[in-house]
């Protein structure tokens, strides 16, 4: 039997800077998953992806990502996406900076 599908967002690397970064509905990529188009039809979302990987200029590594619907946007429900929307962990740069 086939696992129900679970909300879904669409996340990569940004190309140049590394960063994590996630695909909102209007087709731009975001760095903050609270923007990220939240994605709760399997079909639209291979769709989604599809297009997503093949914007090879803008970001390596794409990918569904399992979320949840939350009250400010998507939020992660697998600590691996948790660890990856907060930055790199070796040294504070990029949003650990920022914060």
């Amino acid at each position: 039997m086939a696992r129900a599908f679970t909300p879904k967002v669409i996340t990569a690397n940004a190309l140049i800077e590394g960063d994590v970064i996630y695909l909102a509905a209007n087709d731009n990529w975001t760095r903050e998953l609270s923007e990220a188009e939240l994605l709760t039809d399997e079909a639209h979302a291979q769709l989604r992806l599809v297009e997503a990987s093949l914007r090879h200029a803008e970001a390596v590594g794409v990918y569904l990502a399992d979320v949840k619907a939350g009250n400010t946007g998507p939020e992660p429900v697998h600590f691996r996406e948790d660890f990856r929307r907060t930055g790199p962990s070796n040294y504070f740069h990029g949003k650990q900076a920022e914060g």
